[in-house]
């Protein structure tokens, strides 16, 4: 992803009800979720704006609480997993390396996005690196 698309992606776009009707939750289910730290809008003055990126994030949450029966605790924990994930496969791609030990540590790297539920969406990322 180059720095414009990143920057489309991360732009506030959507008010507090439109993102929660794009992600399927109540506007307060959204404000909880920023309170506990699991998501952070940006603002204009004192409204919420939702980027892509932000209503990415919100399916992520609904999909590890329903699915997966998390906690907010528990996503806090699989949210910051993934971060850390989705940055070794970055060091990895940059490192250059390739081959049969490249192909291992991806294995191991797209099970832990399986555990987390977090597979299908990072697909889509990992074809961007």
């Amino acid at each position: 992803m180059n720095v414009g698309q990143h920057m489309e992606n991360a732009c506030g776009l959507y008010v507090i009800r439109v993102a929660a009707a794009l992600s399927g939750m109540h506007p307060q289910t959204l404000r909880k979720y920023e309170r506990t730290g699991l998501l952070a809008p940006s603002r204009t003055n004192t409204v919420r704006m939702y980027s892509d990126e932000d209503i990415a994030c919100l399916r992520r949450i609904k999909r590890l609480v329903e699915v997966a029966g998390l906690n907010l605790a528990g996503v806090a924990l699989a949210l910051n997993m993934r971060s850390a994930v989705l940055e070794m496969k970055r060091e990895l791609a940059a490192a250059g390396i390739h081959g049969r030990p490249r192909e291992r540590l991806d294995q191991i790297l797209d099970g832990m996005l399986e555990t987390l539920h977090m597979k299908e969406t990072e697909d889509r990322i990992e074809r961007q690196l």
